[in-house]
């Protein structure tokens, strides 16, 4: 029982990382019904912006960890999200009006773009930075296993809840979130009613970027390592997350990312953990059997 309550905390912090970053995937499809491949890559950017900026605080000597994260979250989301606009400029806004594929091969291009200059500007290796978090709280000290639950852990399970609970009021309850859900249902009319599209479409991209700094940054303490490669596979399982959730459905995508969190920290705990991709995607494969729009997803209706 302690080893399961063990994996359970660790399956919820990685589910919660994995959840940020599928509410990024959500939000841009729900506006414009395109997947962002590039999203991964953004994370993977932000995990860079992170490092450097831990090393520079490390630098001048800055030992107060409350005021390193601040400053680290608050650089690392304004330049993510700066790249988040980026992406929609240069490979979403020229190809709205095209047909699907083309923003889709657009996309898997700039994420190659994204990972080959972090490559080529930072290097090949991991990029390591020392603990900047350390202990945690003794939750249950069983005769054989003790269960523990780190403060970095706990930094990622309530940031990640707080961040849910605040974009859910964001958007259902400002006019920001109206403008959202009416671009959502038809970009044209609510341009018509006075609607900014391109903005709300770009603003959309950014807040999407800044979860996925958020989620970078936790990464980065709770790992303590980073490459240029880690952007490809956690999008691909937070896309995951969103798809099984139910794409376009925000509680959907946070709920798909703790499933998938849970999936691979049980698996590995208890069966194959080198098999524990497979699960998740096989479980992925058995969902969308069974229920095509995913979890909390609602089935499209064909535009007559």
């Amino acid at each position: 029982m302690a080893y399961a309550l063990q994996q359970l905390i660790n399956g919820l912090t990685l589910g919660a990382m994995y959840g940020l970053i599928a509410i990024g995937y959500t939000m841009v499809y729900g506006i414009i019904g395109m997947i962002n491949f590039a999203h991964g890559d953004i994370f993977m950017v932000s995990a860079f912006i992170a490092v450097t900026a831990f090393t520079l605080l490390a630098a001048a000597d800055v030992t107060s960890i409350p005021l390193a994260l601040t400053f680290v979250l608050v650089v690392a989301i304004f330049f993510t999200s700066a790249y988040g606009w980026a992406v929609e400029r240069t490979a979403y806004r020229p190809l709205r009006g095209s047909t699907r594929l083309a923003p889709l091969i657009s996309a898997i291009g700039m994420s190659i773009f994204l990972q080959n200059t972090v490559q080529l500007t930072q290097g090949a290796r991991v990029k390591p930075i020392p603990p900047v978090i350390e202990g945690g709280l003794v939750l249950w000290d069983a005769p054989a296993f003790s269960v523990q639950i780190s403060w970095s852990q706990l930094l990622i399970i309530v940031t990640t809840v707080t961040l849910m609970a605040a974009f859910t009021w964001m958007i259902t309850q400002t006019p920001f979130g109206r403008q959202q859900r009416s671009c959502e249902q038809d970009r044209t009319m609510a341009a018509l009613l006075g609607v900014n599209v391109d903005r709300t479409i770009s603003l959309t991209f950014m807040l999407g970027a800044a979860l996925a700094a958020v989620a970078g940054v936790m990464v980065t303490v709770y790992y303590g390592v980073v490459d240029f490669f880690i952007g490809f596979l956690v999008g691909i399982k937070a896309f995951t997350a969103a798809v099984l959730g139910g794409i376009g459905s925000l509680p959907g995508a946070m709920l798909g990312g703790l499933l998938i969190g849970l999936i691979e920290s049980f698996w590995a705990a208890y069966l194959w953990a080198e098999y524990k991709d497979v699960a998740t995607f096989g479980i992925l494969c058995l969902v969308l059997m069974l229920r095509p729009s995913g979890l909390l997803g609602r089935p499209e209706v064909e535009k007559v």
